[in-house]
């Protein structure tokens, strides 16, 4: 067969990855990230970012335009969340880049909890938007 090896030389083909690596990065922290990747991002890394012990209670659902609505388990989940907003995206803002959330709407469950039957709501998960 042909010289070639599966790695490829000294030339462009070698440069490429790292490039594109570098060049997306630079893209991502100045001009902020297309929604679908910046939301990719956050809840990719959801339980890295908050800790196994929010992310076991509070989920993230959807993020518009650098809100973040983050689904918890109970009202008092909320309460807390509600009181450690600002270290949350403190430490979103590290993981992902500043700017890709800029507040978050926490929310608890959905209708008081005693409400059972024809009221209880299969609203769009948060993979729907993964069309």
């Amino acid at each position: 067969g042909g010289g070639r090896r599966r790695w490829s030389g000294p030339g462009p083909d070698g440069r490429d990855p790292q490039l594109f690596g570098t060049v997306t990065n630079e893209l991502a922290r100045s001009r902020g990230w297309s929604n679908r990747v910046a939301q990719g991002a956050v809840f990719g890394r959801w339980r890295s970012v908050v800790g196994d012990q929010i992310a076991a209670h509070a989920s993230p659902t959807s993020l518009h335009e650098g809100v973040l609505t983050v689904s918890a388990e109970s009202t008092a989940w909320a309460t807390q969340l509600r009181l450690v907003q600002s270290q949350l995206l403190a430490k979103i803002a590290a993981a992902v880049g500043d700017g890709v959330v800029t507040s978050l709407k926490i929310q608890g469950p959905v209708g008081p909890s005693w409400q059972k039957g024809r009221y209880s709501v299969r609203g769009r998960g948060p993979r729907d938007t993964y069309g």
